[in-house]
């Protein structure tokens, strides 16, 4: 046994997996629509959460450069949290 999948039974398969993981809505909507729709969400979970592009980068096997060109516009909510840093490192 073994082998690969085809593209095509794999997305049927991913396709039937969503109708039991989320609500009709959420089925209707684009969320999870394709397999690389989680890593995408995880990377963009990743630096929103503080992790450097560079680590976020290694990890998926980008290079730092296409990770902030496809995903720096995910990142969000960041500018307080980069001020407080910034007048943290200028008064120690």
């Amino acid at each position: 046994m073994g082998g690969l999948i085809s593209g095509s039974a794999y997305a049927k398969v991913w396709k039937e997996a969503r109708t039991y993981a989320f609500t009709p809505e959420q089925v209707a909507s684009p969320l999870a629509g394709r397999p690389y729709d989680l890593r995408h969400a995880a990377v963009s979970l990743w630096l929103n959460a503080g992790v450097h592009a560079p680590e976020a980068a290694e990890r998926t096997g980008h290079g730092v450069d296409v990770m902030l060109r496809v995903y720096a516009k995910c990142i969000d909510g960041q500018r307080e949290v980069a001020n407080q840093r910034i007048l943290a490192a200028l008064v120690t």
